[in-house]
């Protein structure tokens, strides 16, 4: 009985470390050690058909405010990112900057992106906003940024090159969810290609 508890334990304790390394590694994927003082900071929208904000996108707000530093704060704008959902006329965008600004008590640039539905669209809609910044900074669940990040190098490799780590894995967090991040991550990038999901060791960056 202690055998097959502790074989339990260990095997517990391998899957939660196995989704903290894969989402740890996720985040550090198509990043790069761009330096430059204006900053795109942007937070990727999920489903949400209610008036209020929901729990993923309040923990995406989260981790965008967080995202921004202190002495780059001035020349930060944070982008909220996503459409209405269906049957529903309150944007992603707009119940997120709302919660930044009402109970976060953000005071800092915001810009909204209110009509995209798909992770594609919110690239697409965002670009004008990256245009003119030094960096830019994608937040959601690591996978969920990944994706994000390699559809801005297929549309616009000259912005993928101005990508940098946001503050949005931290270790630990998510922690009991994190391996059932993983698995729905390993399958929500399938498509990307080999060398969209390999990193190099001395940037940080795929190579």
């Amino acid at each position: 009985m202690r055998r097959s508890t502790g074989l339990v334990m260990v095997v517990g304790v391998a899957v939660l470390a196995w989704g903290e390394w894969v989402n740890w590694r996720w985040s550090r994927v198509l990043v790069g050690e761009r330096e430059g003082g204006s900053v795109a900071v942007v937070v990727l929208g999920y489903r949400n058909p209610r008036s209020t904000v929901n729990l993923i996108n309040r923990w995406r707000v989260r981790a965008g405010i967080r995202s921004v530093v202190d002495r780059e704060a001035g020349e930060t704008r944070v982008v909220f990112s996503g459409g209405a959902a269906a049957g529903h006329g309150a944007t992603e965008a707009q119940l997120m900057a709302d919660y930044a600004k009402s109970v976060l008590g953000f005071d800092g640039r915001v810009v909204l992106e209110d009509r995209s539905a798909t992770t594609w669209e919110n690239v697409t809609n965002v670009i004008p906003e990256l245009e003119d910044v030094d960096r830019i900074k994608v937040v959601s669940q690591p996978a969920h940024a990944l994706k994000a990040r390699a559809y801005l190098r297929r549309q616009r490799p000259d912005l993928a090159e101005k990508l940098v780590r946001a503050n949005d894995y931290r270790a630990g967090e998510w922690l009991a969810v994190k391996p059932l991040l993983a698995l729905y991550g390993l399958w929500s990038l399938r498509g990307l290609t080999a060398d969209e999901r390999k990193v190099s060791p001395r940037t940080g960056r795929s190579v």
